[in-house]
């Protein structure tokens, strides 16, 4: 989220104190699911063009449901969402990142799961985590977005190494052999400073045993585990194996294609974009699980949910178009169109997502991934900590100084 963004849900909540309603006035009668209506959806990015093929197939099923898709750029997602949640016209159903889910929730504008007709068994326990707040399911899972280990291996055959890193040595190992024996210029890529360096930081964070909230919603970030993950991120700039000087929307496919870059922490996506932009490094590179930290092999876990407007009048409608988009079936058909993985792990079971040996990485992935904490102020907060990183990163301070003033300013927002 933009610190414009942040601006404006902070005037969204000075409205909501002088009496101004965040869900307009109230809803009437919940219109049966079968009955005729217009049951509008907004989707972010990609998701938004590719749903509206999917709901044209859905109305066909149930021809009494004309589905609105209203499809909305990343970079306008929250503040539109904000001010339709500030007018009372939130559509029926929107797609929303777990990064603000907790802000809706905490307005009061989100309608919570129906339980019995969703059975969090069926997802990816990261993915159902997302979509919850203070112990209410909000969102339901629509896919899940996870981080490994992408690594060139030929490049690492030619510095002596067979095999994926298990650990944090091992991987520390490897990025030093790449650069003194395969010549390339730097061992690993991860990101130095700026929005969301966090990202980048989460597998280290989670592997040493970390966290950036506790379960009662503290601030944790200097804790042990956490002083050990940024010293062994630090470490990597230190020793000159990653570049402090990246530059802001870098893109690391090119370089990870022409050598200069043998080792990144990537997403489902990545795949594609390597088969498609770099063939000529076809059979040369591999993904492997997040190397293991003092604590065990633990990746972050992104992805999307969808919400219901608790203002909505078409909330049965909602939840039968959410039940056939997050069912095995349509789970495995919204793969096939958007590469997007599976929330609901039956999707898994076979086709392409059971015989893809890199795909099955990612579900491995999954199954111990960690999910951020679902807070209304969690941007706030990872802003502290990519400030922290860049302290370390940049030579200005200690792991151990920098996350004390993290957390004393963590503390500071917790508190607001």
């Amino acid at each position: 989220m933009s610190r414009t963004a942040r601006t404006v849900s902070a005037a969204l909540t000075v409205a909501l104190a002088l009496g101004v309603s965040a869900c307009g006035g109230p809803g009437g009668d919940d219109v049966a699911a079968d009955a005729k209506q217009t049951l509008t959806v907004w989707a972010m990015g990609a998701e938004g063009e590719k749903l509206a093929e999917v709901a044209g197939v859905y109305e066909k099923a149930n021809p009494n449901v004309t589905v609105k898709v209203t499809p909305v750029g990343w970079d306008v997602a929250h503040q539109k969402l904000v001010s339709a949640a500030a007018a009372g016209t939130l559509p029926d159903v929107a797609q929303m990142g777990g990064s603000y889910l907790g802000e809706f929730a905490e307005l009061g504008v989100l309608e919570p799961v129906d339980t019995k007709e969703f059975d969090k068994n069926d997802f990816f326990p990261a993915g159902w985590n997302q979509g919850e707040a203070d112990g209410t399911a909000y969102g339901v899972p629509w896919y899940v977005d996870t981080r490994v280990l992408y690594y060139r291996t030929d490049l690492a055959k030619k510095a002596g190494v067979t095999g994926a890193p298990a650990d944090w040595r091992e991987m520390r190992a490897l990025a030093a052999a790449y650069q003194e024996k395969a010549g390339t210029e730097w061992g690993l890529s991860i990101q130095p400073s700026g929005l969301d360096t966090v990202q980048n930081f989460y597998p280290f964070l989670y592997s040493a045993g970390g966290a950036l909230l506790d379960d009662a919603g503290e601030p944790v970030v200097d804790s042990p585990e956490a002083v050990s993950a940024l010293k062994e991120y630090g470490s990597y700039f230190e020793k000159g194996l990653s570049n402090k000087s990246v530059q802001p929307g870098y893109d690391v496919v090119k370089d990870f294609g022409n050598g200069r870059v043998p080792m990144f922490f990537g997403g489902p996506w990545h795949v594609t974009l390597l088969n498609e932009g770099q063939p000529q490094i076809k059979g040369k590179w591999a993904v492997a699980p997040v190397p293991a930290g003092p604590s065990s092999s633990v990746s972050m876990a992104g992805g999307s949910s969808l919400v219901v407007s608790k203002d909505s009048e078409h909330k049965a409608a909602a939840t039968a178009f959410i039940e056939y988009l997050t069912n095995a079936e349509g789970q495995a058909d919204w793969y096939e169109r958007t590469k997007d993985l599976p929330a609901n792990t039956a999707a898994w079971d076979s086709g392409q997502l059971a015989d893809d040996a890199n795909l099955q990485v990612f579900r491995k992935q999954m199954d111990t991934a960690k999910a951020s904490p679902s807070t209304a102020r969690l941007t706030e907060i990872t802003d502290k900590v990519d400030q922290a990183i860049a302290r370390v990163t940049q030579g200005k301070a200690s792991a151990e100084d920098a996350l004390k003033t993290a957390q004393s300013e963590i503390e500071a927002v917790v508190k607001q």
